[in-house]
């Protein structure tokens, strides 16, 4: 048996993971890639794996560059099944559905650019459309956590919570390798312990081959206590100059996190009498999803919404679907904090925030989670004197300010934990790192071998490891 490593090798985005058992192929997540526009275009139309030749898909989250490339796989001609557990489900409904909507809809305003503009740059056409969407979600099986299912000849599943975002799994496959079982245990990305709204991660038995995200392998977070002071801070002192505040965000989880420390704050006296925007149509449907799953939840959020005290709504926060209410918020003078999406700035409502806004120095670009190499946001936390936005280069006045205490990740003394509790719960064989740049994965390995870890791989794109 072997795993092929097609995807989140030795970078942050595109996770995709094929295992060749004896009697099925298994694909372990079917990602996006993001990054540099041409380049991701590229790589995302070739897609690294003959869908026709992958019998299931597991995924472990619903996170775009973990199932944003699930259509694409049906219009391909994957007709397998793919199994995530209810929230996630429910989750890529609404995802892949926007995901679909904003190709359609950048690719059309990149063309109005190119014809009204004579901006130079190349025309691009979308990955999927809706109907790629709906035959996806026709394929999709759901497993709750902890019941484990045969999905293939040989192949069994049990999904085990991950403590990322709403629904997120560990993924336990047991294979049946030539009459001899083989545990593999795939984290897909692992949360952090003791952060509010969802529970902490499990930890799996069994395991003999672990693929471990490594994403801040050589980072620690600072407490989330720490977190909300400095957001108080940003916010006031941006606020005290008359500016904006525009928050970059993943759709999924961050933006509810930071919802929430706003409510916080609110709740402290200590955000100022500025409207909270939440600029994004899917953030309001993921968040609706989550209101429908409160088997996700720690113990304190199930009460606050038992005692009917969403986490998700306070006075001054306003949620905005329509086009026309985006667009006032940039026209408005008023002082605000400007949540959307996406969270990498690659596509999405945030392009537009920040073509309004980077030019001031009044205002601040608030980055709280990881920006891959190549990304918009990479180029905001470098702090490039311009940053290129719709093909065109505007100079960066904002204040920049980075919070990646916020971030839903692991950081290295999570991993390191997380690793020691599985080898202390089987007979740990290998390692395999992914889903991290080089200075993460190569520190984080050096922490293991010292640590006396097995075979601790870090694994390129379309190599293999046999079992």
């Amino acid at each position: 048996m072997e795993i092929e490593f097609l995807g989140a090798a030795r970078t942050v985005t595109g996770s995709m993971h094929l295992v060749h058992a004896p009697s099925a192929r298994v694909l372990l997540d079917c990602g996006l890639f993001q990054g540099r526009r041409a380049e991701s275009i590229e790589r995302n139309r070739s897609l690294p794996v003959d869908a026709t030749k992958v019998d299931v898909v597991v995924l472990s989250h619903a996170h775009i560059d973990h199932s944003g490339a699930l259509p694409l796989l049906y219009k391909n001609g994957f007709r397998g099944r793919i199994y995530a557990t209810p929230a996630t489900r429910d989750l890529c409904a609404v995802m892949l559905e926007d995901a679909a909507m904003i190709q359609v809809s950048d690719a059309r305003f990149i063309q109005n650019q190119i014809d009204r503009d004579g901006v130079s740059m190349d025309p691009v056409e979308p990955l999927y459309d809706q109907e790629d969407v709906v035959g996806v979600m026709g394929l999709m099986s759901t497993i709750p956590y902890r019941r484990r299912d045969r999905i293939a000849k040989g192949v069994e599943l049990s999904f085990h919570d991950a403590g990322h975002v709403l629904g997120s799994a560990i993924v336990e496959l047991r294979v049946d390798d030539v009459g001899q079982e083989k545990r593999i245990i795939f984290t897909g990305d692992l949360g952090r312990s003791h952060m509010p709204i969802l529970r902490d991660p499990e930890v799996p038995h069994g395991a003999e081959f672990l693929i471990t995200e490594s994403t801040y392998g050589n980072r620690l977070h600072d407490p989330i206590e720490a977190m909300d002071d400095a957001l108080a801070d940003i916010v006031r002192r941006t606020y005290e100059r008359g500016g904006k505040v525009v928050i970059p965000s993943f759709a999924l989880e961050r933006a509810q996190e930071i919802i929430y420390a706003c409510k916080r704050l609110k709740g402290q006296g200590r955000l100022p009498p500025m409207k909270v925007y939440v600029d994004s149509p899917l953030t309001v449907r993921i968040t609706d999803v989550f209101n429908m799953h409160p088997e996700c939840y720690d113990k304190d959020t199930r009460r606050m919404l038992t005692e009917g005290d969403s986490p998700f709504g306070f006075d001054q926060l306003v949620y905005v679907s329509s086009v026309d209410d985006s667009k006032a918020i940039d026209l408005s003078d008023d002082p605000c904090i400007i949540i959307s999406a996406s969270g990498m700035c690659e596509f999405g409502r945030i392009l537009h925030h920040l073509r309004a806004t980077v030019g001031d120095r009044e205002n601040t670009v608030l980055i709280v989670g990881f920006q891959a190499q190549h990304t918009l946001g990479r180029r905001i936390v470098e702090r490039r004197r311009q940053v290129k936005i719709f093909g065109v280069e505007r100079e960066l006045q904002a204040e920049v300010a980075v919070l990646n205490g916020f971030s839903a990740h692991a950081d290295q003394g999570d991993l390191l934990r997380f690793a020691e509790a599985v080898r202390e719960r089987g007979p740990l064989r290998q390692v395999a790192l992914v889903h991290g740049e080089n200075e993460a994965q190569t520190t984080l390995a050096a922490l293991l071998d010292e640590r006396g870890f097995p075979k601790v791989a870090i694994p390129g794109p379309s190599d293999r490891i046999r079992l």
